[in-house]
Parts: C-alpha cells; sequence; structure tokens
C-alpha cells in the first residue's frame, strides 16, 4: 500500500509498505477515505516532537481520519465491509482504573494513532482498528466532514466542563480549526456572548462568519483592554486554543473570580506560567482538555444533522501525493488556510 510517512523535520515521503492484515476477531480493516492535517501532526513535523513523545523516523502521521470498511473480524457485528465510519483515534483499554471510572482519554495504557511506538498513523491506503473506535456516519456526509468529527469532538468534550456554569460570557484565544470548533460549539450551547482573539486576519474573518460577538488581533491591539471595557466585570470562562504562554497570561487577566480557564492549546515548550496570585485571589479553575471522551458520535450528529456546519473550515484538499505541500501550507499558515485534508 501507499503511505505518507514523516521521513526528517519538514519532510514527507510516499512509500510502499506492507498492508496490514486483519488479525483481530474484534478488529476492522479499514480503506482510509480521508485525513485531517491536526495542528499536533503539524508540532511533529516541525519540532519532531511534542514534550516526551519524540519521533523515530520514519513513522506515518495522521489521526483525523474517516474510512470505509474493507474486512471484519470473526466477532465483529456492529458493522459489515462497505461502512462508512469516522474513527476514534485514541485506543483505550477497558480495564485500567481510568477507563473503569469513565476516563477512557486519560487511559494509562491507551495507544493513539500515529503516535511514537504507539499505532500506526492514518495516512495509509489501509489501517487496522478495533471495531469499537469506529462510527457509521451517513452516505450524506462526505468523508472529509467524517475527519473533521474528530477535531469537533474535542471542542464538544472541553465545553462539558462548563455545562454545569452556564456560562453567559466567553473568550476563545486562537481561531485554528479547534478553537474555530469550539466557537461553533459554543453557539451550540447558546452562551450568548462569545469573543474570539486571532493573529491571523483571514481567520479573524472565518469567526466573524461563524458568530463570534467580536474579533480583535492581538498584534494590532490591546485585547485585554478592549474586552475588558466591553466586560469590566470579567468573563465567565477562556478557552485557550493556541499554545501560546502569552494567551494564558491573557486568560487570567479577562476571567472574573470564579472563572474557568480551559486549555486546549498544545504549547511548544514542555512548561508554561500562571500568576498564581491572579489564580488564587480569583480562585479560578483551570482544566486542561485531554483529546476528548465519548464524543466522537455527537459531533458526527452535529454534522449530519446540519447543527454545525463545518464545510467553511476545510479549506484545502489533496491526495496523499499532496501531502509534503498540504502539511506546508498547515506549518507556514499559507494560503488562508484552515482545515487540510489528505483524501484518498
Amino acid at each position: 500500500m501507499k503511505s505518507a510517512q514523516f521521513t526528517g523535520i519538514r519532510q514527507i515521503e510516499i512509500r510502499d509498505l506492507p498492508a496490514p492484515r486483519l488479525t483481530g476477531e474484534n478488529d476492522v480493516l479499514l480503506r482510509i477515505k480521508a485525513v485531517g492535517v491536526c495542528g499536533s501532526d503539524v508540532h511533529y513535523f516541525v519540532d519532531g516532537r511534542i514534550g516526551d513523545q519524540i519521533l523515530e523516523y520514519p513513522i506515518t502521521p495522521g489521526h483525523e481520519f474517516s474510512a470505509v470498511v474493507e474486512q471484519v473480524g470473526a466477532a465483529v457485528f456492529r458493522l459489515r465491509p462497505g461502512d462508512r465510519v469516522a474513527v476514534e483515534p485514541a485506543i483505550s483499554c477497558g480495564s485500567c482504573d481510568q477507563c473503569l471510572s469513565g476516563r477512557q482519554n486519560t487511559c494509562r495504557n491507551v495507544k493513539f494513532v500515529g503516535a511514537p511506538n504507539q499505532w500506526p498513523g492514518a495516512s495509509s491506503e489501509f489501517l487496522v482498528m478495533p471495531e469499537r473506535n469506529c462510527f457509521k456516519i451517513p452516505d450524506s456526509m462526505s468523508f472529509a466532514q467524517g475527519a473533521f468529527a474528530e477535531p469537533l469532538s474535542i471542542a464538544i468534550y472541553g465545553l462539558t466542563y462548563l455545562a454545569s456554569r452556564a456560562p453567559r460570557t466567553a473568550v476563545i484565544l486562537g481561531a485554528g480549526p479547534i478553537g474555530l470548533s469550539v466557537l461553533l460549539e459554543a453557539k451550540q450551547q447558546h452562551i450568548p456572548k462569545v469573543f474570539v482573539s486571532e493573529k491571523l486576519d483571514y481567520r479573524i474573518e472565518a469567526a466573524k462568519n461563524a458568530g463570534a460577538t467580536w474579533t480583535g488581533n492581538p498584534d494590532k491591539a490591546d485585547i485585554v483592554s478592549e474586552l475588558l471595557e466591553q466586560e469590566p466585570l470579567g468573563f465567565d470562562a477562556v478557552m485557550e486554543c493556541c499554545g501560546q504562554q502569552e494567551a494564558i497570561d491573557q486568560a487570567i487577566e479577562l476571567l472574573k473570580p470564579g472563572g474557568a480557564l480551559l486549555i486546549y492549546g498544545i504549547p511548544a515548550q514542555s512548561r508554561i506560567s500562571f500568576d498564581i496570585n491572579a489564580v488564587r485571589r480569583k480562585e479560578i479553575t483551570i482544566q486542561p482538555i485531554r483529546r476528548q471522551n465519548e464524543c466522537v458520535k455527537p459531533a458526527i450528529n452535529r454534522i449530519a444533522s446540519g447543527q454545525i456546519n463545518i464545510d467553511s473550515l476545510i479549506t484545502h484538499t489533496g491526495g496523499l501525493q499532496d501531502s509534503q505541500k498540504l502539511y506546508d501550507l498547515a506549518a507556514n499558515y499559507a494560503d488562508g488556510v484552515i482545515k487540510a485534508v489528505v483524501e484518498m
């Protein structure tokens, strides 16, 4: 089979690899149809690592994907060949303390698609996955939409932490694919005022089109002052979606006492810092968001029903042979890219 592999920093080669064989009775062989280029994939592409996850070349990337079932194991009854599916890329063990307490996203034995020394990436023609990780998508959904169910599921999962708070004001710092997904889900959950900060003007326009109450560029204005002019008491919640220390600092300033900071972003560095005096005095809740938990199906439903329209976020597509170009676009924020998708 053909596979797009990272072979060095910012280097991708299309290689011929042995196609995987179906051996597990609970597994399915998938023919991959679409793979999204995720921000974490771009971290690996540019830096060769995320924290202590260090690439060993060559490695096949990609974890946001949809596929067609090619073959099923003997104990698979929910799926059959020809079914169209979106896929949860985190393969949890189901038996550790985290899984048994309903926290599959922090499974102690998790294997993640495309992560170093865990599970092969999806940027290949075929991949074997457990049946339980595959969710049917309707014929009305494109495979690119099916691949986008994964980032949307992360947005949905993160906002579950705000459900009991019923926030009326929220700020999103960073309007990439995750930040814009958070915006769309926040509007779906009827948060009345959602403000968005972003450094790239074309993504500011995307946020406006997605229904942001206000948008601003921190490179062109003091957004903290501008936002606090509109909400002098501060904000109920801030969703940090860009992985930048300056955004963490802005969030602490923007939050009202008792507010919540959700950290979606993945910083390039291993450590970030907080103004602990402000955090303590305001009694701010800080909640990092680790992937998603049981939210792929809700994401599929929102897309399929038209409740959330993510089509404008899928800005660039190409074939497997275009992987280098698509990753370069995403890494360089070029040509108005929001989400690049490899289609096969």
